[in-house]
């Protein structure tokens, strides 16, 4: 029997630095060796998720932006997903103008190839994202921020205090509704710092996991999933079997089948070598 899985990155397989155990890196190369399909459902670009799990040798569709993006790692492709038109991202940007703030705009140019635009950066939430992905080549810099026509948007980033990011994702709510889907979560690695990001209604990992089990050949119901926060919530709707670590929110842990241990214990790991060991006695 093929065992399916979809793990959360952040939080969740990766440790608290955002690095990957060795322990982890063999077993999850094992397991793909013996056939079991193991993939990734990630708020992160495929580079930036490639960068912290390159030793992983993936094989399946991955899903990225939140699913807004379906990606092929093997034949570095775009094969599917849900993106904003242009004139829906310059509006939502206009918005954020008039509270004084500019996003990044994450989106796929002509040729399918990711781009991040920006205005110039001068706050520390801004500063502190861009350091974080030193050398970036998507990244560039431009005047004044618009989303080309041709442009698909991935999504639109906003960083900032709780208290700066409230009135704009009100804003946003009251003007698009459900026509727009939005995370608005606090940041891991940039202190008292939130991500409010705006994508696609069904750029969700709810709907990322539904096209990535039509691309490996399964049914959510067969899929195994692991998450740790509420962006995680798509996922745990639609696969049959889901597992929460154990500093979960209440939220996701009141959906889940299972509570497992930490991600700094590498229970994600622990759980598929166990399972893959058993498909071999």
């Amino acid at each position: 029997m093929t065992r399916y899985y979809v793990t959360d990155l952040d939080g969740t397989l990766l440790r608290s630095d955002a690095t990957v155990s060795d322990y982890t890196i063999r077993v999850l190369n094992e397991a793909l060796e013996e056939s079991a399909v193991v993939s990734y459902a990630t708020a992160r670009s495929y580079r930036s998720s490639f960068n912290v799990t390159s030793e992983i040798h993936w094989r399946y569709p991955v899903v990225l932006y939140n699913g807004a993006l379906i990606f092929d790692p093997i034949d570095r492709r775009v094969l599917g997903g849900h993106w904003l038109d242009s004139s829906i991202t310059n509006d939502i940007i206009g918005m954020g103008r008039s509270l004084a703030l500019t996003p990044f705009l994450f989106a796929l140019d002509d040729d399918d190839q990711e781009r991040v635009l920006h205005e110039k950066l001068s706050r520390y939430g801004d500063t502190a994202f861009c350091a974080s992905r030193p050398g970036d080549p998507r990244f560039r810099e431009v005047q004044q921020l618009v989303c080309p026509s041709s442009y698909r948007t991935l999504n639109i980033t906003y960083i900032g205090l709780r208290e700066e990011l409230e009135p704009l994702f009100r804003t946003i709510s009251d003007h698009y509704g459900p026509n727009v889907h939005m995370h608005f979560m606090l940041d891991r690695y940039i202190d008292n710092h939130y991500f409010l990001e705006i994508s696609h209604p069904l750029a969700n990992k709810e709907h990322g996991l539904a096209l990535w089990c039509g691309h490996v050949g399964c049914r959510p119901e067969d899929v195994t999933v692991f998450g740790d926060n509420l962006n995680d919530i798509g996922l745990f709707k639609r696969a049959g079997r889901r597992l929460a670590v154990t500093d979960a929110p209440p939220e996701l842990k009141q959906m889940a089948t299972g509570i497992i241990g930490s991600n700094n214990d590498d229970a994600v790991a622990r759980i598929i070598d166990e399972e893959v060991k058993e498909e071999h006695v």
